[in-house]
C-alpha cells in the first residue's frame, strides 16, 4: 500500500510539471480509498496537497464502503480538507447485499453513515441500486424510505447494469437473470416520486440533492469539462484527447518504480464524437441538451419523440419528460440515429 501511495503522488508530480493546472474539484474514489490504513491515506492527502494547488478547489469528495473508516480516520479527512463524503450503502436489506456480494450489514452501513455525520462534513451522499436479482419493488421503495429518513444531503439511485467480465453479466447470459425495461421504470419512479415529495431536487438521472448540495465534480463530467485521473485504469480528458493508464496495479507499480509513462494510447476526440458524448451526457440533466446541437435531419426525430410524450423542448433546451426519463440512452440514440423511434 505505500508503495502504491508513492506511485500516485510521483504521477501527481509528472503531471503537475506537464499540465498547467487549475482544479475547480477534486474526487477520490474508483475504488475505496478507505481501504487504505488511516497512515497511508493521510500520506496520500498530504502528498497530495503539497503536490498539487488545491486552494481553489469548491468540493473535495471521497468514497467511503461502510466499515472501512473510524472516527479518527473520518477526523483526519476532514481536518485535510475532504468537505463531501460518498457512501456506498446501496441497500439496506441483507438478501439485497449479499445478492451484490458486500461485505457489510445494513447496521454496519447505518453506524458509519452517522460517525460520518458527526465527522462534520458539509455533505454526504448515499448511494442506492435498484433492479437487483430477487429485489421486490416494495423492498426497493423500504430502502428508499429508509436513506430517506436519515436525512442524506444527496442520494444517487443507480440502475444495475450488466456490464461484461463480471459475474452478473455471465449470469445474465445463462439465463439466471433477466433485464426488464417495465420493471426499471417502475423502480426508478418509485424512487423518484419519494425523493422528490421528501424535497431533493432531481438534477440529473440518477441524482437527487437538498438545496445547494449538488456534485459540482459529477456535473462537470456531464457538461463535458476536462478532468485529470491518476492511479491504475484512470481516465482524463484534456483538451479534446483522451486516455486511460495501465488498468493493472501491479502493471502501473512497475512503471511508476521505473519512471516510465503509465498512460496507454489515447484518442483524440473528434467534434462529432464530442457533439455524440453531448447528447448522451446533457440529456439527463435537468438542464437539457441545447436546442441549436440539433441538426436539421434530426428535427423530425425531436418531434416525434415530443409526440410520444417522452420530450419536451423548452427554453431553447431539449428536456426528458418524467415519461422519458428512464429512456434516456434509448432517446439519445435515436435523436442521432436514423429515423427509428425508441
Amino acid at each position: 500500500m505505500g508503495e502504491f501511495v508513492e506511485a500516485v503522488l510521483s504521477e501527481a508530480r509528472r503531471q503537475r510539471e506537464r499540465y498547467e493546472l487549475n482544479f475547480e474539484t477534486v474526487y477520490l474514489g474508483g475504488g475505496t480509498p478507505t481501504a487504505l490504513s488511516e497512515t497511508h491515506l493521510e500520506k496520500l492527502l498530504t502528498g497530495l496537497r503539497e503536490t498539487l494547488d488545491l486552494s481553489k478547489a469548491k468540493e473535495f469528495t471521497c468514497e467511503v464502503n461502510p466499515r472501512t473508516v473510524t472516527e479518527s480516520k473520518a477526523a483526519m479527512m476532514r481536518a485535510q480538507g475532504i468537505d463531501r463524503i460518498s457512501l456506498g450503502i446501496q441497500a439496506w436489506d441483507e438478501a439485497t447485499l449479499k445478492t451484490l456480494g458486500r461485505d457489510h450489514a445494513p447496521a454496519d452501513a447505518e453506524e458509519t453513515y452517522h460517525l460520518l455525520r458527526g465527522a462534520g462534513f458539509r455533505s454526504v451522499n448515499v448511494d442506492l441500486m435498484f433492479s437487483i436479482p430477487g429485489q421486490s419493488l416494495e423492498t426497493w421503495l423500504s430502502t428508499v424510505k429508509h436513506t430517506i429518513s436519515l436525512g442524506p444531503d444527496h442520494i444517487s439511485a443507480y440502475n444495475l447494469n450488466y456490464e461484461e467480465d463480471t459475474e452478473f453479466f455471465e449470469r445474465l447470459h445463462r439465463g439466471q437473470y433477466r433485464e426488464d425495461q417495465s420493471q426499471d421504470a417502475e423502480f426508478f419512479d418509485g424512487a423518484l416520486q419519494l425523493l422528490q415529495g421528501a424535497g431533493y431536487e432531481h438534477y440529473e438521472i440518477s441524482n437527487y440533492a437538498r438545496p445547494g448540495h449538488r456534485s459540482v465534480h459529477n456535473e462537470s463530467y456531464w457538461l463535458g469539462e476536462d478532468y485529470l485521473g491518476l492511479g491504475p485504469s484512470a481516465f482524463s480528458t484534456w483538451q479534446n484527447h483522451r486516455w486511460q493508464n495501465v488498468p493493472d496495479t501491479t502493471r502501473y507499480l512497475e512503471i511508476m518504480a521505473a519512471n516510465e509513462e503509465p498512460a496507454l494510447p489515447g484518442e483524440h476526440l473528434t467534434a462529432d464524437q464530442r457533439r455524440t458524448e453531448r447528447f448522451g451526457l446533457e440529456l439527463r440533466t435537468e438542464r437539457g441538451l441545447p436546442y441549436a446541437l440539433v441538426r436539421e435531419t434530426e428535427q423530425r426525430m425531436v418531434q416525434i419523440l415530443q409526440t410520444e410524450g417522452l420530450l419536451e423542448v423548452k427554453d431553447d433546451h431539449i428536456r426528458l419528460t418524467r415519461v422519458g426519463k428512464p429512456l434516456v440512452d434509448s432517446v439519445a440514440v435515436a435523436l442521432l440515429g436514423d429515423g427509428e423511434t425508441v
